[in-house]
Formats: C-alpha cells, sequence, structure tokens
C-alpha cells in the first residue's frame, strides 16, 4: 500500500502481561521464525536516540492525536557502532512509513555534537529532511529510549510481531557512547509492549493466535513514556 509516495505498513500496539506474553511466544515460535538479529531467545537491545524541535512538536503531536506526524531517531543494536540508521519514521494514523541512510561512527559523532552540515552532501532524502528541521527549528537529539526486543518474522504479509522488554530512558547525556550516558528503567509493573506490523494483510492462523480477550489495542509511545521520566528527573 502506498500513500504520497510513502510504502505503508500496518502497525498494532499492546501492553501485554508476562502470562500472556510466554502464551502468545510458545505459539507463535511454533508458525513465525525468530528474527536474524536475535542473538539468543531474550532478543538484543536497541538504542534509539530521539530528536525534537524547540517545540516540543514531537510530544505534543502525539499526545494530541495528530493522525499524520514524524519522528526522528539514530537507532543502534547492542551499543555497537558498526551499523548505525538515521530513521523518519511517518505515522498515517495506524499505518507507518520509514526512511533511513545508513551512517558511519564518524557522522554519528558530528550529529551528537550539533553538525549537521555532511548531512547537505547526502542523497537520502531523510538526511536532507532532518538538516532543513534543525536549521529551522532547531532540532536536535533530546533523549535515548532503549529496550530488549524479542522478534518474530512471518513471509507471508511480510509479518513482524515484536516483544519489546526492559523499556528505560537515558538520563542526560543521550549519547550511548558518552562517558557520562546512563538510563533509568521505566517501571511497568511486569507488562511489556508487543507490535504487530504487516503489509497488506495478515495471514488469518497468525490472526487467531494473537486473538485473545487478554489483548487492549493503545497508543503506545515508547518514546513520550520515555521524555515523561526525563521531565520527572529533572524535577527532582
Amino acid at each position: 500500500m502506498e500513500y504520497k509516495g510513502y510504502k505503508l505498513r500496518n502497525e498494532l500496539k499492546f501492553y501485554i502481561n508476562t502470562y500472556v506474553y510466554q502464551v502468545l511466544r510458545e505459539r507463535l515460535r511454533h508458525v513465525l521464525t525468530t528474527d536474524r538479529y536475535m542473538r539468543d531467545e531474550e532478543g538484543y537491545l536497541i538504542s534509539s536516540i530521539y530528536f525534537d524541535d524547540i517545540y516540543h512538536s514531537a510530544v505534543k503531536d502525539k499526545i494530541n492525536g495528530i493522525q499524520s506526524r514524524e519522528k526522528y531517531r539514530i537507532r543502534l543494536y547492542n551499543h555497537e557502532d558498526t551499523f548505525i540508521r538515521l530513521e523518519c519514521k511517518t505515522k498515517f494514523d495506524e499505518y507507518i512509513s520509514k526512511q533511513w541512510a545508513r551512517i558511519t561512527r564518524q557522522e554519528y559523532d558530528q550529529l551528537l555534537s550539533g553538525d549537521y552540515e555532511f548531512l547537505i552532501s547526502r542523497p537520502e532524502q531523510v538526511c536532507r529532511k532532518l538538516y532543513a528541521m534543525h536549521k529551522t527549528k532547531l532540532m536536535k537529539p533530546v533523549t535515548v529510549v532503549e529496550y530488549q526486543r524479542e522478534a518474530y518474522v512471518h513471509p507471508l504479509g511480510n509479518v513482524r510481531i515484536t516483544f519489546d522488554k526492559n523499556l528505560s530512558a537515558s538520563i542526560g547525556e543521550p549519547d550511548i557512547f558518552h562517558i557520562d550516558y546512563e538510563t533509568l528503567q521505566i517501571p511497568m509493573d511486569s507488562m511489556m509492549i508487543m507490535e504487530v506490523k504487516y503489509d497488506d494483510y495478515i495471514p488469518d492462523y497468525i490472526k487467531k493466535i494473537i486473538q485473545t480477550d487478554r489483548l487492549t489495542k493503545c497508543a503506545i509511545s515508547k518514546y513520550v513514556i520515555c521524555r515523561e521520566i526525563n521531565r520527572k528527573v529533572r524535577a527532582i
């Protein structure tokens, strides 16, 4: 499915407890395969450095329920600098689209130090868009969202089901390679986040697995949750 030149995917989010997680995990393992990036059954660590502007638009647009919105982030895995992506995640109601560009550790360091000039020479649209947002709205990194992701995939419908556990937010420095980098785990009372993503359809037998009266679809934003923690920490 496409909209205004964007390739769209469905995205559904749910809060689930440990019991539901264990049941669904066992069922899904018989139908789906693990994501190729999973190092073990617990998954892998995702660190997303989110950008926001001087108006806090990324937070406000989510809270206000703006149907079409964008979030910029740098994404890394397992605290390693061998694969770093600059991403723009665009939300159209329940659909999402991503634009991304791979960046080097040097380019990562430039962005975290406030140097965006190299983005002008990059051909990817996401680079040029971030440069424009920085120049016009002073967009910059504001927080890191971290969590352990356990992921399962299926080729039909390009289905991807993930369990995101141990959510934490950075305190202070939003550079994961900085000597003063520190995170604070978010209290979620034995809850975690399940995300279901797919292209045009999801096979019925997979849909039946995840259809349970214990699932309630929610408008969850890990970014907003972590920004709220940042605000509370600064207020102490």
